[in-house]
């Protein structure tokens, strides 16, 4: 009798006895473990592993969104920057190939005094009426903002002849003042298709001496 008492005392003492070191893996006496019973008495609870880690990662993908929508907003300025860039490089490129067109074409009119428009861009690079075939323009340029052929102006008024040229790009120009004095027409104006190079013929007063046109 004495050895059974003696057991079940040691039994009780050590189920009821606290664990002063607890793993980590388990739960406490107070929260996860207080409302689990075995024989009347607390037990603990076993605690998730990943449940330490769970607000640390939650913050970590919440900070990787923003990051990828900083990056996102930085590249999207960036090619903006560039694409704004590379159109006011082709806008001055239209400026100069067109203005060369135009200066071609007076040169063309003005030749010895003949007052002739040309008939296409061919005689602009050589010009029969010159023993030599005189040079007008450099090159037949093509168009910066299509990559294509400039559209040509004729003049109805002097057999159909070339007057002038212009882009058929419908897009809006970024520049839209500042222009020099020749092509003060140009301020204002939406579309890179109404940017036209144009020579306008010279009036020719009774006497017959030439005049522009007022």
């Amino acid at each position: 009798m004495k050895t059974s008492a003696t057991n079940e005392i040691t039994t009780k003492t050590f189920r009821d006895a606290p664990l002063t070191q607890p793993s980590p893996l388990w739960g406490e006496d107070k929260g996860e473990g207080q409302n689990c019973t075995v024989h009347g008495s607390p037990c603990l609870a076993f605690r998730n592993p990943h449940s330490a880690i769970r607000i640390p990662n939650g913050f970590t993908y919440i900070a990787l969104l923003v990051a990828i929508v900083i990056i996102g907003i930085t590249l999207g300025s960036a090619a903006k920057s560039w694409q704004n860039l590379s159109q006011r490089e082709k806008e001055e490129e239209l400026l100069f190939r067109g203005n060369q067109y135009r200066l071609a074409i007076e040169n063309y009119y003005n030749y010895q005094g003949r007052h002739q428009f040309p008939n296409s861009v061919d005689v602009l690079l050589k010009d029969e009426r010159s023993p030599n075939g005189k040079r007008h323009l450099r090159q037949q340029y093509k168009d910066p903002i299509t990559g294509e052929d400039f559209e040509v102006v004729r003049d109805m008024f002097h057999g159909n002849a070339i007057k002038g040229v212009f882009s058929k790009s419908e897009k809006t120009p970024i520049k839209i003042a500042g222009f020099p004095e020749e092509l003060k027409d140009f301020e204002g104006k939406t579309k890179y298709s109404e940017w036209q190079f144009i020579k306008e013929p010279t009036a020719v007063t009774p006497a017959g001496l030439p005049q522009r046109p007022r």
